[in-house]
């Protein structure tokens, strides 16, 4: 190799731990990225709909949200706590009701295996294990540093959380406003023969990123709307905060439908086993209809992901990135989907065997 080419290979190989360094900033810019192509989003259909210049139609738009948000504030999120308050005060007591349901099935299953009887005759039991030692003063004061330790921790975790939203929200609405500005500079960082094409592509990951984010929104409304009423049907409490949990976590695939069914569960235990198994079924329905019904009926405003990409995606993303990879894992598997169909498959591939067919 002559010495461009090592060094070549060397700035590709700083380049990489360059940004493997960077990338907790790095998926945050892409979070800030997809916030603003949701507001470019509704910009443009606002312009489809109205003929308007398009600051204005920004305005309306981020005036929309924050009014939404002002709603969302005053009238939704303070039930919606208060009841998610009570949901997380409730899975102590539902967690002891699900164990003692199961020490009663191993008991009776030991009865019948092993025959009655109490543990003088060998008969057997399952009993949970004892719970009445407590603590000396010196590992009392060793958990009461250890706790305000960890509020300390929870604390600088909640502020430098808080600073990043601030700094993502900033960074999203800066790109709404000029999204061509800050496209043409991505563009200019490709090889000049290229830049055409890059834009085609480019574009392409816009498109495929707002078809995403529209199909998502109707999934999740769909999800909540459903939840909420077969919820309130089967007369489980804490109707309000399952339902929108139910709506918010199905944003994740996989993971966050599961998730949101432990939480009715819980409730629906402490008022007798049969609720708990009539909410597991609802969600398994409300997931068949979303995933059969509801998602076909979308299939135009969204893009479609193979089940075993999105579960790869979701993992490979978190081990990365942590929370923010397992929540952006999916707009980051659509861009990554067209980049791969468009560059390598489209550019790369298909000329070499037409190449090799032309020979």
């Amino acid at each position: 190799m002559k010495f461009q080419h090592w060094l070549g290979l060397a700035a590709l190989l700083t380049t990489g731990l360059l940004l493997w360094s960077l990338r907790e900033v790095l998926i945050h810019l892409f979070a800030a990225v997809v916030l603003a192509m949701a507001v470019c989003t509704l910009v443009g259909a606002l312009r489809r709909r109205w003929t308007i210049q398009r600051p204005l139609a920004l305005i309306i738009c981020l005036l929309g949200l924050v009014l939404i948000v002002a709603v969302a504030v005053a009238v939704i999120i303070p039930p919606f706590f208060s009841q998610f308050q009570q949901l997380l005060q409730q899975l102590p007591a539902a967690a002891r009701e699900l164990q003692q349901i199961v020490m009663g099935w191993l008991n009776h299953a030991s009865s019948l295996v092993y025959g009655a009887g109490d543990s003088a005759d060998g008969g057997a039991r399952f009993v949970p294990g004892d719970l009445s030692s407590l603590p000396n003063s010196t590992a009392l004061a060793s958990g009461v540093s250890g706790g305000i330790k960890g509020l300390l921790g929870l604390a600088s975790n909640l502020g430098n959380g808080l600073i990043q939203l601030v700094l993502m929200f900033a960074v999203a609405l800066m790109v709404a406003i000029q999204p061509e500005s800050y496209r043409n500079v991505a563009i200019q960082l490709v090889p000049s023969f290229y830049r055409r094409r890059a834009k085609t592509i480019l574009l392409q990951c816009g498109e495929a990123l707002s078809s995403w984010m529209i199909g998502v929104l109707i999934s999740s409304l769909c999800v909540g709307l459903l939840a909420g009423i077969g919820l309130s049907l089967l007369g489980v409490k804490l109707v309000m905060a399952n339902a929108l949990l139910a709506g918010l976590l199905n944003v994740i695939p996989n993971v966050g439908p599961t998730l949101s069914t432990v939480f009715p569960m819980a409730v629906a235990l402490l008022d007798a086993p049969w609720k708990a198994l009539a909410v597991l079924g609802l969600y398994v329905v409300i997931q068949n209809v979303e995933s059969y019904v509801i998602t076909p009926s979308v299939m135009q405003h969204q893009v479609n992901l193979l089940p075993g990409l999105t579960l790869t995606a979701q993992f490979i993303f978190t081990v990365l990135f942590g929370p923010l990879g397992l929540l952006m894992a999916l707009p980051l598997a659509v861009v990554i989907q067209v980049l791969i169909r468009e560059i390598v498959i489209h550019d790369l591939l298909d000329p070499w065997k037409k190449r090799r067919a032309a020979a």
